[in-house]
């Protein structure tokens, strides 16, 4: 247990957060992850476990309770932090904002409080694109594409937690931080055994395109198709889940090997735009299933067009994506199928 390196991981059962624990464990770390399953289910920790093939550390707890949180810092000797905990829906944080708010800010401001207090520097912020609001006349965003509002509260407290971040770090300057950017992660663990599991009716594009095709849904909605974009749907930049897993750990590397304080931060994209119904036409070309869609409204906090340099984080980080678009697709209709028969 003394040579163990505890990596904390905040939201560790959820979508993106179980498949960094599963990279953690195969780079030699143990990851320690902290969930109240309120957006994630247990059945993640048995596939975790699976994948593994050992027993995984976690506790049940909400990061917003201060008192139980600390609990953790002196219950492990924590090497570092990788903080995922978070709501993360465009469309219902503009419905309900204030949700966001408090459980995105304080739920950051408290495991940071007690990263200072217990001399943790190495922390992983899982920001996002959406930092970049809608930058005009820029598709292409870099790390050095000016800051904006984003159009939700989901993207504003990405916002405000990086400024909580920059803030902490010119009184704090020996924290070493790395924020990432990211883009849209889909897909699923090639085993099938983790993926994305939406409590309710999905608000990301992919699971909703596999539930619709394997009968769960009765139709999938196109928001919008009077974007200036090739076709009038949204563009975004969709990168497979285990990339984008792979980066964290990557981050959490490039942060331990720096031997001064600093913050900095990377977009962990593909570099390549792909519309709605792109990812429709595609989705049915390799599955060979026909979705049931239709076009509806403009959805509230949505961008027209955005996707990565993605330079910075192979300069960086010696990290870059390597899975294909049609992988991911691929992997997430494998994941629903399971699922499927797991409900059988």
């Amino acid at each position: 247990m003394q040579n163990e390196k505890f990596i904390l991981v905040t939201g560790g059962a959820g979508y993106i957060g179980s498949h960094t624990v599963v990279e953690l464990y195969s780079n030699g770390y143990t990851p320690i992850i902290l969930d109240d399953f309120r957006n994630s289910s247990k059945l993640v920790i048995e596939g975790i476990e699976k994948i593994i093939g050992e027993k995984i550390q976690f506790h049940e707890i909400d990061i917003c309770d201060y008192v139980q949180l600390e609990q953790i810092f002196r219950n492990y000797k924590i090497n570092g932090v990788i903080h995922f905990a978070a709501y993360k829906a465009v469309g219902e944080s503009v419905l309900d904002p204030l949700k966001y708010y408090k459980n995105n800010i304080i739920g950051l401001l408290n495991v940071l409080e007690l990263s200072a207090k217990y001399d943790v520097r190495p922390f992983v912020f899982s920001s996002s694109c959406t930092v970049y609001g809608e930058p005009k006349g820029i598709k292409e965003v870099k790390e050095s594409t000016p800051l904006s509002k984003p159009s939700s509260p989901y993207g504003n407290t990405k916002l405000i937690g990086e400024q909580i971040l920059n803030d902490f770090f010119v009184s704090q300057p020996t924290a070493k931080i790395l924020n990432l950017r990211y883009f849209n992660p889909i897909g699923a663990h090639p085993s099938s055994l983790i993926g994305e599991l939406p409590n309710g009716k999905p608000n990301n594009l992919l699971p909703y395109i596999t539930q619709t095709a394997i009968g769960k849904l009765k139709e999938l909605v196109v928001h919008g198709n009077d974007y200036p974009t090739k076709d009038g749907s949204c563009v975004r930049d969709y990168i497979h889940v285990c990339d984008l897993a792979k980066a964290h750990v990557k981050a959490l590397n490039y942060l331990e090997n720096e031997t001064q304080g600093l913050i900095d931060a990377v977009n962990v994209g593909t570099g390549q735009g792909k519309t709605v119904l792109e990812v429709i036409k595609t989705f049915e070309s390799i599955t060979g299933e026909k979705i049931n869609w239709r076009f509806g409204p403009r959805r509230a906090g949505d961008v027209d067009e955005i996707y990565a340099n993605s330079a910075k984080s192979k300069e960086l980080l010696n990290w870059e994506a390597v899975h294909s678009f049609e992988d991911a697709i691929l992997h997430a209709w494998l994941w629903e199928n399971k699922l499927r028969k797991n409900d059988e």
